[in-house]
């Protein structure tokens, strides 16, 4: 028999945490519970190097990124930060270190996050730092389509779609 204990942090999305610590005590291995775990990820509606599928949002993700990741972290923050801070913020980060990547990864992380898709923290930065223009329209691409219309931001799309207020939820892993 294989103990194993593991240490939560549960969230409810403001700043609500609670700490749990789960002792589990295993007789056997279960393949099946581990696979069925990790398939519960989603894979993305856009591919990676799709970006020239939608040329128009690639090219503003070429020559102005800050433009394309201020719509993205509006969305992601559901509102609370504007396109406008957000992208000031992006470039502003740009022209200091050179590497808009390092905020806009995070961003990356948060949406994977929201709607449970494939993919890691590692390879959101590595996505991002290698090619950034692909990194963010297909992030621009996966909102689009989950039905936001990106050009009015979060706000006006709660407004035009009354149930939009949350990300859907997504059950995984254990719950009580």
């Amino acid at each position: 028999m294989v103990t194993i204990k593991i240490a939560l942090t549960c969230s409810t999305g403001g700043t609500n945490r609670s700490n749990h610590l789960v002792t589990l005590a295993v007789d056997k291995c279960e393949w099946q519970i581990v696979q069925l775990t990790a398939s519960n990820e989603l894979p993305w509606s856009a591919g990676f190097c799709d970006c020239c599928s939608d040329l128009k949002t690639c090219c503003i993700s070429y020559w102005c990124p800050c433009i394309t990741f201020g719509q993205i972290a509006e969305i992601v923050d559901k509102g609370s930060t504007s396109c406008g801070a957000s992208g000031a913020l992006y470039t502003l980060i740009m022209f200091i270190t050179g590497c808009g990547c390092l905020y806009s990864c995070c961003y990356r992380s948060k949406l994977r996050k929201q709607y449970n898709l494939k993919g890691g923290d590692c390879g959101d930065c590595m996505r991002h730092f290698c090619c950034e223009p692909c990194a963010l329209t297909q992030e621009y691409r996966e909102v689009q389509n989950r039905g936001f219309d990106m050009s009015i931001g979060w706000h006006a799309n709660v407004e035009k779609n009354p149930g939009r207020e949350m990300a859907p939820a997504v059950e995984k892993g254990m719950s009580k």
